[in-house]
């Protein structure tokens, strides 16, 4: 048995609403799929993760999340208790078109919602998998489609936006250059694709450009910065905003009752 590094919780990292393609199985383990690979994983079991590179990488193995949560418990109690209620979450390195399509399908959506319309993208759209699943379908095969294509879905409003998402993407707008880019300029770029707003461009650069300064706000995030850190803006956590706003919202979503 590989251990997970500690600390790290692996249900809170795939439940906590930054992906959409895991799924838990009778036993506790977890299959998903990410970049084609299918894996299965257990709690108490890294197996291929802790070895493989490109498990390791996009479970964000190497990073130090203790240190970076104690540097952000000390900057208030309220995030230190948000912080130690779920210390074992960490940012996947999710493929970014992926992460983009992804956010833009969660908008005014659920999350078992939404991973029911990814599932189905995948299966209408992706290429076939060695295991029987399918792949995420790239910008250039959604680019090639029409809103009343992605109709079987059930993605309502929210299929002409990943079309037009595709054709940007497919058309010329580099994602990987946003990796570097500075925020605000990457901000841009992601909100001139049509009905993606400041939400969604958020999601995007901390779930699959991993710019872990970024500070998605949705409304549990408005409400829990309203009640638990008032007059605080998200440049207030640093340079690690987006793994401080990933504890206060699993804490939010978890205690309705502060608000």
């Amino acid at each position: 048995m590989s251990a997970w590094p500690e600390p790290f919780d692996l249900a809170a990292t795939l439940t906590c609403g930054q992906c959409f393609r895991w799924r838990e199985n009778p036993d506790g383990s977890f299959t998903g799929t990410a970049a084609g690979r299918t894996l299965t994983v257990r709690p108490d079991d890294a197996g291929e993760a802790f070895s493989d590179p490109f498990w390791r990488g996009y479970f964000d193995l190497d990073l130090d999340y203790g240190a970076i949560r104690d540097g952000l418990s000390s900057l208030s109690p309220a995030l230190a208790e948000a912080a130690s209620y779920a210390p074992g979450i960490r940012i996947l390195r999710q493929e970014p078109w992926e992460a983009l399509c992804s956010f833009i399908l969660s908008q005014n959506n659920n999350i078992p919602r939404i991973m029911g319309i990814v599932d189905r993208l995948c299966a209408s759209f992706g290429d076939p998998l060695a295991d029987g699943g399918f792949s995420f379908p790239g910008p250039e095969r959604l680019a090639a489609l029409s809103p009343e294509d992605l109709a079987p879905l059930r993605s309502g409003f929210r299929a002409r936006y990943v079309i037009d998402a595709a054709q940007k993407v497919a058309g010329g707008l580099d994602l990987e250059a946003l990796r570097t880019a500075p925020l605000s300029e990457a901000r841009e770029a992601l909100q001139s694709i049509h009905g993606v707003g400041p939400k969604v461009a958020e999601c995007a650069l901390l779930y699959g450009l991993h710019r872990l300064d970024a500070f998605p706000l949705d409304v549990w995030m408005r409400r829990a910065m309203s009640s638990l850190f008032p007059g605080c803006a998200p440049e207030t956590f640093g340079p690690y905003a987006g793994i401080a706003q990933q504890y206060i919202f699993h804490y939010s979503r978890r205690h309705p009752e502060l608000f």
